[in-house]
């Protein structure tokens, strides 16, 4: 077993982006996304009745949703629309000033951005929305709207309680490149996959004190790869699991359950009735010293995306959401020209293994012959 090790945060980016003189808005956390969906009452549906996400608004174009211990407006607006996509990652920012940051850093960036006051949906005041230099629709916001927390009203809670909104992960061509552009935004790196050579495949980014609150991965893009709740224990999980068997929804299951190595959580993939995929997560680790020490993984090692070895599905690899531009047409999508993870692991995630010739015999009889065929192919 390839033990995870301390390593630097991202490999050389040989096309950086300019860091602006501007300073950054000091973002805070992730706080919300919002998702075109193609069938509104499917998605409510899926999120509401399946997932137990309470509403907090509503008409006839969205759905304004909230996990069970938030006390803002929402964490996740579902609107209706012809092209299933992503149309904002909406962080809250530390005070309303930061806000004037983030119209300065990104204008010096040359970026599109936009500005509303009222903001850009309900429950949000004062709002900036920017196309961010990796394609990505980026939203910055500080005033909201307060709704009441329902940590208490266990009368609410179903076995699979989602209480948080914990992270975004995103797929772009030139990791190195996006990470390069992300500390500049302030974020640090906990967690990234590498090679030998120092090439970073994935990097895991934070803000607030755990080990993420967006993660940059390598592939096609810009596009959204899911969004993320967390519940407070993995039975949570196993009862989403039960659920989705007793109401023939099973299918929805991409991935899972499982834990990862990277991050610690534990971990189930769903997909939602328009393909967007939802992660529900769980137990990974505080983040939170100045000195937290990057952990990074070898890009070999079989359970850095599954702690147990279990085969990652292709699709978990290859399919993604869609992003928008700040007039709602999708970005265009860039192919990743480099080898990706995929290519280079498919292998490690538990169809084969990559371990040098000389380990072969250590392997247990039944994976022997598995291996030889694996790298004679």
């Amino acid at each position: 077993m390839t033990a995870p090790v301390p390593g630097p945060g991202s490999g050389p980016a040989a096309d950086r982006i300019p860091t602006p003189s501007s300073p950054p808005p000091d973002v805070v956390r992730c706080a919300s996304m919002e998702l075109v969906v193609t069938d509104l009452a499917a998605s409510r549906a899926f999120y509401v009745d399946v997932l137990g996400l309470v509403v907090t608004e509503e008409d006839d174009d969205a759905v304004y949703l909230r996990t069970l211990e938030e006390f803002i407006h929402h964490n996740l607006v579902l609107r209706r629309g012809p092209v299933a996509a992503c149309a904002a990652f909406s962080y809250r920012v530390r005070t309303p000033e930061d806000l004037d940051h983030a119209v300065a850093f990104y204008t010096e960036l040359g970026c599109r951005v936009e500005r509303r006051p009222e903001g850009f949906v309900r429950g949000v005041g004062d709002s900036v929305r920017v196309e961010d230099p990796l394609g990505f629709p980026y939203e910055f916001f500080h005033d909201v709207e307060h709704v009441e927390r329902l940590a208490w009203r266990y009368d609410l809670h179903t076995p699979g309680a989602l209480v948080r909104l914990d992270h975004f992960n995103q797929v772009t061509p030139d990791v190195p490149r996006a990470v390069a552009f992300m500390e500049s935004l302030g974020f640090r790196v906990t967690e990234d996959i590498q090679d030998a050579e120092g090439t970073t495949y994935a990097a895991w980014m934070r803000r607030k004190p755990t080990v993420h609150d967006t993660a940059m991965t390598g592939g096609d893009g810009p596009r959204m790869h899911h969004m993320a709740f967390a519940t407070h224990e993995k039975h949570n999980i196993i009862a989403i699991c039960d659920r989705l068997g007793a109401l023939r929804l099973s299918d929805r299951i991409e991935r899972g359950p499982g834990r990862h190595g990277v991050s610690n959580a534990f971990y189930l993939y769903l997909r939602d009735p328009d393909g967007h995929r939802v992660e529900i997560y769980t137990q990974d680790y505080w983040t939170g010293d100045p000195d937290n020490p990057v952990v990074t993984w070898d890009v070999h090692d079989n359970q850095r995306r599954d702690w147990w070895g279990n085969p990652v599905v292709p699709s978990w690899y290859t399919e993604a959401s869609l992003v928008l531009d700040l007039d709602g047409n999708p970005q265009p999508v860039v192919p990743r020209v480099e080898a990706s993870e995929m290519a280079v692991t498919i292998g490690a995630d538990g169809f084969s293994y990559t371990r040098p010739d000389d380990d072969a015999d250590a392997l247990p009889s039944w994976k022997q012959g598995e291996y030889k065929l694996g790298h004679q192919l």
